[in-house]
């Protein structure tokens, strides 16, 4: 992989885990069809929520500083 490509993998990682950390959860409505009987039709709306957990957020960050900084380094003679 390119060094490049490699510093943008680290400032979305570092992206990422800041949005984990300031949204503590993503909510999604799931819309299904219930029954289907002649021209009539029941339809029902779930609402689902998952957790996003702090040590994923904290994970991601460290993660991409951590690439960041590796890529920033000038390579070792």
């Amino acid at each position: 992989m390119h060094s490049g490509n490699l510093m943008w993998v680290g400032v979305f990682l570092v992206m990422l885990g800041i949005a984990g950390l300031v949204i503590p959860n993503v909510t999604f409505t799931e819309k299904k069809t219930v029954a289907n009987i002649g021209p009539l039709e029941l339809r029902s709306e779930e609402q689902h929520r998952v957790p996003i957990p702090t040590i994923a957020g904290i994970v991601a960050v460290i993660a991409g500083l951590g690439i960041i900084v590796f890529r920033a380094a000038p390579p070792e003679a």
